[in-house]
């Protein structure tokens, strides 16, 4: 009952079974789940992050509150250093008075722009203009915080806080207040339950400030494929990156001093404040094995009842088109309706082309043989043509008549040649024109040649393909250029003459023929032209370029024409 049930057309229909797996994989419930899952753990993932920088916040609460105090006091202080500066005494009095009041900095100083420093709570003017936190306020001219490890009057490594001084938008100086590095472990830290690996502080040019435990604990902690200062940037967020050993981490940037100072913890991967975002990317696996699962039944749908059979289909297809084979078999198993019809159709066309291409080939079988015949048939009448000047010939009654017929005869044995070349060469569209020059040139010198004459003759030949409307003239013309050549070479009894005939590529499709005779020192008999007005038309008819040169030893002819690679397409009317 159920095989005549899916024994219907319709059922048995490709578009159905795959809509019917298609909706077995529940593969639109697996993206609303995934979507879902997505949105919550981005939302996990986005507490969790707030969660870090709200610790870092706690736990880098002691220096912030120190390095923003410094601050703010350098602030305060430049407004009473830019009246009392000029008195250096008065000036050294007030800074080393407010010093001993907050017992929180080692120096206080006034530096001027010139690098020195007159105004300071110790009472001892320097000149810092070689000193590289000097170079690096002036270079900055605006609030810096910079770490010096042994200045010369602090005596110890120090947090060095600068705050420009101007007048009228005039650089004037910098007030600095020096924070001993000792103060940031002596303040009692806030009490967390969680901690982060590493806690530091660092300035906007990348460079560590201050680090909660030893400071080569930091450095190691720091991220490898980015510089500290590209961090300085990317304040306000938290950033997944591996430190220095290779380790994965999770870096919280705040900013303590916008543009200044900042402050960064380090956690590890594993950390419970990132637990909660992790749990929900578990989750998110779910639904991505439901939808992989969908994906692997609709493959394993598509596979059974199309892909298989088409993948065969198109095989025979391919064997067809290259050796012209039908199938043996049509294609078994559970075929669907519309991947039989396409075999059927196939099949019924590939059986169309093979009758239509026999037909064909018996048609062009049958009509090359004509042509060969015709071409045989004109050959043996030009020979006919031949045999009966060559009776003429014997019985003209003066040399010029003999020599006329003779020039004629020459001719038409040329046409001979390239009709006896086309009828026995199975290709009828193309004449190698080096292996018909020559048998005309040999066909020439036999005649026209008397034996020890004493004249070389040089002979090249490239195999040129011609069309048959270019292998006539092009006998014609080489027939009178060489009959010409041996009726003017080496005229003298002493003169040894030499004749030199090629004929090559110039260019893909570019041939170069080239008759070149010597010239001897005896009388040259005149003559009627006719042949160098034969040539000229046979030039003409080749659409080549035509040059003679001349010399007082030789004459030379050059004939360039071109030769298409591909035969020329002969339309049936």
């Amino acid at each position: 009952m159920t095989s005549g049930f899916f024994a219907n057309d319709l059922l048995r229909g490709l578009t159905f079974r795959i809509l019917l797996f298609l909706s077995l994989a529940l593969l639109p419930i697996g993206l609303i789940a995934v979507v879902q899952t997505r949105e919550i753990a981005d939302q996990n993932t986005a507490n969790a992050e707030l969660s870090l920088l709200a610790i870092t916040e706690q736990a880098s609460s002691t220096e912030s509150g120190l390095i923003q105090e410094a601050f703010g006091g350098a602030d305060a202080l430049a407004s009473v250093v830019n009246l009392i500066k000029s008195d250096s005494f008065s000036c050294s009095a007030f800074l080393r008075e407010y010093q001993q009041t907050s017992n929180l900095y080692t120096l206080v100083s006034f530096v001027t722009v010139a690098g020195e420093m007159n105004c300071v709570s110790s009472g001892i003017s320097t000149d810092v203009s070689e000193h590289e936190v000097y170079k690096k306020m002036m270079e900055a001219q605006q609030r810096t915080a910079n770490l010096a490890i042994m200045p010369a009057q602090s005596k110890e490594p120090v947090l060095i806080i600068s705050v420009p001084l101007r007048s009228n938008n005039e650089l004037l100086g910098f007030v600095n207040m020096s924070i001993p590095e000792r103060v940031f472990g002596q303040v009692s830290e806030p009490g967390l339950e969680t901690r982060p690996v590493a806690l530091l502080t660092f300035n906007a040019k990348g460079e560590i400030l201050t680090a909660e435990d030893d400071r080569s604990i930091a450095e190691a902690e720091l991220p490898m494929l980015q510089e500290l200062q590209w961090y300085a940037g990317q304040s306000g967020r938290v950033i997944r990156d591996t430190n220095k050993r290779g380790e994965n981490r999770v870096y919280a940037i705040l900013p303590i001093i916008p543009g200044v100072v900042y402050a960064m913890s380090v956690w590890p991967e594993d950390s419970p404040l990132l637990r909660a975002g992790a749990t929900t990317r578990l989750n998110l696996l779910l639904p991505v094995i439901m939808w992989i699962a969908s994906l692997i039944v609709a493959f394993w749908a598509l596979n059974r009842l199309a892909i298989k059979h088409i993948r065969k289909l198109g095989r025979q297809m391919r064997q067809f088109a290259l050796n012209r084979t039908l199938p043996r078999a049509p294609l078994d198993g559970v075929v669907p309706t519309e991947i039989m019809n396409m075999e059927e159709a196939f099949v019924g066309m590939a059986e169309s082309i093979l009758r239509d291409e026999a037909k064909l080939e018996d048609n062009l079988r049958q009509k090359n043989i004509l042509l060969k015949e015709v071409h045989h048939r004109v050959k043996n009448n030009l020979q006919l043509i031949s045999s009966i000047m060559n009776m003429q010939i014997r019985q003209a009654p003066t040399m010029d008549s003999k020599r006329v017929l003779q020039r004629l005869q020459d001719r038409i044995l040329s046409l001979a040649t390239v009709h006896r070349s086309l009828y026995q060469d199975d290709n009828l569209t193309r004449v190698d024109g080096g292996v018909l020059m020559h048998e005309i040139v040999n066909q020439l010198l036999s005649v026209g040649l008397a034996t020890g004459s004493g004249v070389k003759v040089i002979q090249k030949y490239e195999a040129i393909q011609l069309d048959p409307d270019d292998a006539a003239p092009l006998t014609l013309l080489v027939s009178e250029a060489v009959t010409n050549a041996l009726k003017y070479v080496a005229v003298a009894e002493l003169d040894k003459g030499l004749i030199e005939i090629s004929l090559k590529y110039t260019a893909p499709e570019m041939a170069l023929l080239l008759i070149k005779n010597s010239t001897g020192s005896g009388e040259i008999e005149e003559g009627t032209g006719l042949g160098s007005r034969l040539i000229h038309a046979f030039s003409r008819q080749l659409n080549g370029q035509f040059d003679v040169i001349k010399d007082s030893n030789s004459y030379t002819l050059r004939v360039e024409f071109p030769v298409p690679l591909q035969a020329k397409i002969v339309y049936d009317y």
